[in-house]
């Protein structure tokens, strides 16, 4: 799905209609595909329907009244209730009348009686008022309409599914404003893309659930073309999952390594690890302190160790050399979860980036055996595609020059506290201004940017950029993070592509704080071990 600002879904209408594909066509579109919407609920063919389509004078209207005649036509009892929207020459009242469809006027219905009375029989109620255009504040007589219908909708025991069309009423679809009267609706169906407001508070609590229908643009309308920022759905993480041949071995999945754990964080590496395998990763490898793998192992027997020299419980700075000597091996390496905060880490950091050895070297000899040993140091410091989460981005914005000591394409995972560590911003900032923060670093860093929390960002270089449809209070608990680190770097160790994986893992990891709310019965007593388990009921779905 694709997600655009106001300003530029109004151009890409306007160049749409000069290219030949017409305003009007695309209300057409509009409607049929609000229709077909409409449909999918949860009513057989049999069931006597009623729909109840709430119709102001804009363009939202107008798909109301097509998806109304197209629904009487398919034997719905369709009514429009008409506000301020006039009925003289208007072809598309006609064409409900036509159908059989019943108009109503606000005019006509000064206490809402025949409101109050038509939603109460309805088994969808679809809210064409106001469209995205809308500002606040809300004129009186139109706060009035819609609270008269809420007051309708709490007094009954059955209430109908409420349809807004492209976005509620009420509510200001590129800053996330709403007025108080609108109408929460069960569905919002969007016309060719979601509007970016809907993915901000207040109004992601009142769209329900996120639909798009097509209205017919086509690669002839290039600022169609051009939007390259989306939002995530089950359709865009099924294209990026890896498939799974029948012939496959452990080998076909790549081996993640993750570089986790200290003494006081010991279940970080283990989410993580657990979390990576669960993605479908082939082999993981846990590079932790030994203190670490004493108190873990038995949790994960799938996995396996490499033991870095530590200090007083945390990785010691010249455990580069040994992991250096392991990295020929992995499809992918995660640096960060539960690493701590102490200096020795951050030189261990330091030294793996640069690929430097704290050892002694032996004094340099003359002729091939030098250029040998040259090119076998050069192997050894190849790195894999590389996860930075956790402590690992607070330490490595520690570290002077860290932005070239990266390689491209690398995907780091901050949340906003990180965040701020890593470029120097408030956090009230950055969280003012997400997509356009996340874009920014991405760019300037030449890496796939994670941005954590409600509605996480994928942000990648070349300025593409995801949203991810979910905030839930589910996800807010220590470890949660771990998991996603161990998703994305278990996709990336499958030869997914770096922003791919992101997307692709945030995403899962996403719904499985959804699923393990709804099993547990509350985000309340969600726990991480609750978010991993449930990667396997959403991967169930592909």
């Amino acid at each position: 799905m694709k997600l655009v600002t106001v300003p530029e879904m109004l151009a890409i209408e306007k160049e749409a209609d000069q290219e030949g594909i017409s305003y009007s066509l695309m209300m057409e579109n509009a409607g049929r595909g609000l229709a077909d919407e409409i449909g999918l609920l949860a009513y057989s063919e049999d069931d006597e329907r009623e729909v109840l389509g709430l119709v102001g004078s804009g363009n939202n209207g107008g798909d109301t009244l097509i998806a109304l005649a197209h629904l009487a036509a398919d034997g719905w009892r369709s009514r429009a209730y008409l506000i301020h929207r006039k009925t003289d020459g208007d072809g598309l009242v006609d064409r409900l009348k036509n159908e059989g469809g019943e108009i109503i006027l606000l005019e006509n219905d000064s206490k809402f009686d025949q409101l109050s009375a038509f939603v109460s029989t309805a088994d969808v109620v679809v809210d064409g008022v106001l469209g995205t255009g809308f500002k606040l504040p809300l004129k009186p007589e139109l706060a009035s309409t819609l609270a008269a219908v809420n007051t309708a909708i709490a007094e009954l025991s059955w209430p109908p599914y409420v349809v807004a069309v492209d976005c509620p009423s009420g509510v200001d679809s590129n800053t996330g404003e709403a007025a108080d009267d609108v109408i929460p609706a069960s569905v919002t169906v969007c016309m060719a893309a979601v509007k970016q407001g809907l993915l901000k508070f207040p109004a992601f609590e009142l769209v329900g659930e996120l639909r798009v229908v097509e209205i017919g643009l086509d690669e002839t309308v290039t600022a169609w073309t051009k939007i390259n920022h989306f939002v995530a759905d089950d359709e865009i993480v099924a294209d990026i999952l890896p498939l799974r041949p029948s012939d496959s071995h452990k080998g076909t999945f790549g081996t993640t390594l993750i570089v986790a754990g200290s003494i006081n964080y010991t279940g970080a590496p283990l989410l993580a690890g657990k979390a990576a395998y669960r993605s479908g990763a082939g082999l993981v490898q846990l590079a932790v302190p030994s203190p670490v793998q004493i108190a873990i192992a038995g949790q994960l027997p799938e996995a396996t160790w490499i033991m870095l020299p530590q200090q007083m419980g945390v990785i010691a700075e010249g455990a580069a050399d040994v992991l250096l000597k392991n990295l020929e091996r992995a499809s992918c390496l995660l640096i960060g979860p539960g690493l701590g905060s102490e200096d020795a880490t951050r030189y261990f950091i330091e030294n793996l980036l640069k690929g430097k050895a704290v050892s002694k070297k032996p004094a340099g000899r003359i002729g091939f055996i030098q250029a040998d040993a040259e090119k076998k140091d050069d192997k050894n410091n190849a790195f894999p595609p590389l996860v930075v989460d956790a402590d690992g981005l607070r330490l490595l914005a520690k570290i002077d020059g860290w932005t070239k000591l990266l390689p491209a394409n690398s995907i780091l995972t901050p949340h906003p506290g990180e965040m701020a560590a890593l470029t120097g911003l408030d956090k009230d900032l950055i969280q003012a201004d997400r997509i356009s923060i996340a874009l920014k670093f991405a760019a300037e860093w030449g890496q796939i940017v994670v941005l954590k929390g409600a509605f996480t960002v994928i942000a990648a270089p070349d300025g593409r950029a995801t949203l991810i449809p979910v905030a839930t209070a589910a996800l807010a608990k220590a470890g949660t993070g771990d998991v996603l680190a161990g998703l994305i770097s278990g996709l990336r160790g499958q030869g997914v592509d770096a922003y791919d994986a992101a997307v692709a893992g945030a995403w899962i990891h996403a719904q499985s704080g959804l699923y393990a709310a709804e099993k547990v019965g509350s985000d309340v007593s969600v726990m991480a071990g609750d978010v991993l388990e449930a990667i396997a009921d959403v991967l169930s779905g592909f």
